[in-house]
């Protein structure tokens, strides 16, 4: 599990792509401090499996159907990512709950500076839109951020000089693709509300049971 708060940005060394697996080699600094074979970083908010491990960076392996569903199979060497390693039992939850499993891609419409932060608008698929709301969080890239508008084709995120310093959004241009991976709560309440839909028994979750727990 992540949280949403990138701990550094890597350079992508190599990309090797086949038609049963691939493989990035990435350098990186922060992120294999105590990173050990077969611990789990986040590139590009993509949950990878370390197989191999330097002193300056390490090398993960990326299936075909990760390749397809996000970014990922895009990079090239050079490419700048965003790189997490998974929570620590210990650690502070800084940003919201993140699997590393996103549910899509969104493409960039515009970046708008407002003197204050960045304005990102994302145009999405109805389907990953149906679980975005105001308020709510969204990981893009793998950053944890709040949703600050939302229609029925983009939503909005406003990223702060902090964020904009720290991750690669801001140096993403109109056309580009972003990897999204939605709140996994507001995906579960959903599957809940709709188990008789699928299973034909009806569901003991229902809006007054979630109103009377507090949700």
């Amino acid at each position: 599990m992540f949280t949403g708060i990138v701990e550094e940005t890597g350079k992508i060394r190599s990309a090797q792509t086949g038609e049963t697996s691939g493989r990035l080699d990435i350098e990186a600094d922060i992120v294999i401090e105590g990173t050990k074979i077969g611990d789990s970083i986040a590139v590009n908010g993509v949950c990878l499996t370390v197989v191999e491990l330097g002193t300056d960076g390490f090398t993960a392996d990326v299936m075909p159907e990760t390749a397809e569903r996000s970014s990922l199979g895009k990079c090239r060497p050079g490419d700048k990512v965003n790189l997490e390693r998974a929570m620590a039992a210990d650690g502070r939850f800084g940003g919201h709950i993140v699997s590393g499993h996103i549910d899509g891609t969104g493409r960039i419409e515009s970046l708008e500076d407002d003197g204050i932060a960045v304005w990102v608008s994302i145009r999405a698929e109805k389907a990953l839109l149906k679980y975005i709301v105001e308020k709510g969080s969204v990981a893009i890239d793998g950053i944890s951020l709040t949703v600050a508008y939302v229609d029925g084709d983009r939503f909005k995120v406003s990223v702060i000089p902090h964020t904009g310093e720290a991750t690669m959004l801001l140096e993403k241009k109109p056309g580009d693709t972003v990897n999204l991976e939605n709140d996994i709560i507001g995906k579960y309440v959903d599957k809940l509300m709709h188990f008789r839909d699928e299973t034909g028994e009806e569901s003991e979750i229902t809006m007054d049971f979630l109103i009377e727990n507090g949700f």
